[in-house]
C-alpha cells in the first residue's frame, strides 16, 4: 500500500511529518509520497513558489527510507484536485493500494472538495485525529464512515479501496502560518522542521520580514 500525502507544505514541518510517519507504520505502508500544491483550491496562494516549496520537501525528505516527493500536481495547469492526482496515480500504479491521508481538519472539511464524492472509488482514506477524537454522528461524512469504516491495517489490505479508517497520532502543535510567522520577526524555526530545511530558508531569505514587506501573500492555516 501507498501512503498519498498532499498539501502546500508552504513551509513542511514535523507536524507534517511524524504523523505521515506513525501512518506509515502502522499501516506497513511500502512509501509514503507527499504531493505539493500548485494552485491549492481551499487556501489562499501560498507565500513559497512552486519550485521553492518543492525544494524544501526535498530537502525534509532527503535520506528517509519510504519517503518521497510526487511532483504531478506542480506540473498540472489549473487548481490542485486531489480527485485528479488519485485517478493519475492509479493510472500509473496499477494495482497499488493508495491510501490518502488526511488530517482531521481536511476529514471534516472534505464535502467542500471538488468531486468529493469520488475519492473512496480511487483510494482508502486514512484520517490522523488526536487520541480520543470521534467522527461526525450525523450528516455526509457519519454515512461516509458508518457504510465503510476499517479497523485494522490488514482490513485496507484486503481491499483495493474505498475504506475509512480513523487512526490516532501524535499531534504536534505545528503550523506552517505559525513558522512563517516566526522567521518573518526574525526568530529561528529550529526544531519545529529538519535541519535542512531551516538552513534552506535560511539560505534563501524565505519568509525574512525583507521578503514580507516586498509583498508576500497573507498568511493562511495549514
Amino acid at each position: 500500500m501507498i501512503g498519498v500525502f498532499g498539501g502546500t507544505f508552504d513551509p513542511i514541518h514535523f507536524g507534517h511529518l511524524r504523523p505521515a510517519w506513525e501512518l506509515a507504520e502502522t499501516l506497513s505502508l511500502s512509501e509514503v509520497r507527499f504531493v505539493p500544491a500548485r494552485i491549492p483550491p481551499h487556501r489562499t496562494q501560498p507565500v513559497a513558489s512552486p519550485k521553492q516549496r518543492l525544494q524544501m520537501v526535498r530537502a525534509a525528505l532527503e535520506g528517509v527510507a519510504g519517503f518521497r516527493v510526487d511532483e504531478r500536481e506542480l506540473g498540472r495547469e489549473g487548481p490542485s484536485y486531489m480527485v485528479d492526482t488519485l485517478a493519475s496515480l492509479q493510472a500509473d500504479l496499477p494495482g497499488e493500494r493508495l491510501c490518502l491521508m488526511l488530517g482531521m481538519d481536511a476529514f471534516l472539511g472534505l464535502p467542500g472538495w471538488h468531486q468529493w464524492e469520488r475519492l473512496p472509488a480511487l483510494a482508502h482514506l486514512v484520517v490522523a485525529h488526536r487520541p480520543g477524537w470521534t467522527p461526525p454522528t450525523e450528516g455526509p461524512l457519519a454515512a461516509l464512515v458508518a457504510g465503510r469504516r476499517a479497523e485494522t491495517a490488514r482490513d485496507l489490505a484486503l481491499q483495493t479501496a474505498g475504506l475509512v479508517m480513523l487512526q490516532p497520532v501524535s499531534q504536534l502543535e505545528i503550523s506552517s502560518t505559525g513558522i512563517r510567522a516566526l522567521i518573518g520577526s526574525g526568530r529561528s524555526p529550529r526544531f519545529l522542521m529538519p535541519e535542512a530545511v531551516v538552513q534552506w530558508i535560511a539560505a534563501e531569505g524565505l519568509y525574512s520580514p525583507t521578503e514580507a514587506a516586498d509583498g508576500a501573500a497573507p498568511p493562511n492555516e495549514e
